[in-house]
């Protein structure tokens, strides 16, 4: 799995490089077939003050891409929020992947 973390008028802190690995570790485990992650983390200058942290995610994994969003005053509370969706999406994308077609009586015999 290879993780891209960069930011956008925003210096990438260990502190911050650790949560965000942290945070994504979940998603990790509960979907193994996760080929590749990148985050991008922004800082606005708009007027809205609750909308200037933005956190990006884009998630390919086996058979799709995963993109998810989200703003908030707190760049922490904009990752956890934006895992949340994320870990929605990937559960969803699992559902879809497996087989949910099972052989009738006659076949198996």
């Amino acid at each position: 799995m290879n993780l891209t973390i960069s930011g956008h008028h925003l210096e990438v802190t260990p502190a911050l490089r650790s949560y965000v690995t942290a945070k994504l570790d979940r998603i990790t485990r509960h979907f193994d077939q996760v080929v590749d992650i990148k985050v991008l983390l922004t800082i606005d200058n708009i007027r809205e003050k609750e909308r200037r942290q933005r956190a990006e995610c884009l998630i390919h994994v086996k058979g799709n891409d995963l993109f998810a969003e989200s703003s908030h005053e707190d760049l922490y509370a904009a990752l956890d929020q934006l895992v949340d969706k994320l870990d929605r999406q990937v559960g969803r994308h699992k559902t879809r992947m497996q087989d949910h077609h099972h052989d009738t009586v006659k076949r198996l015999m």
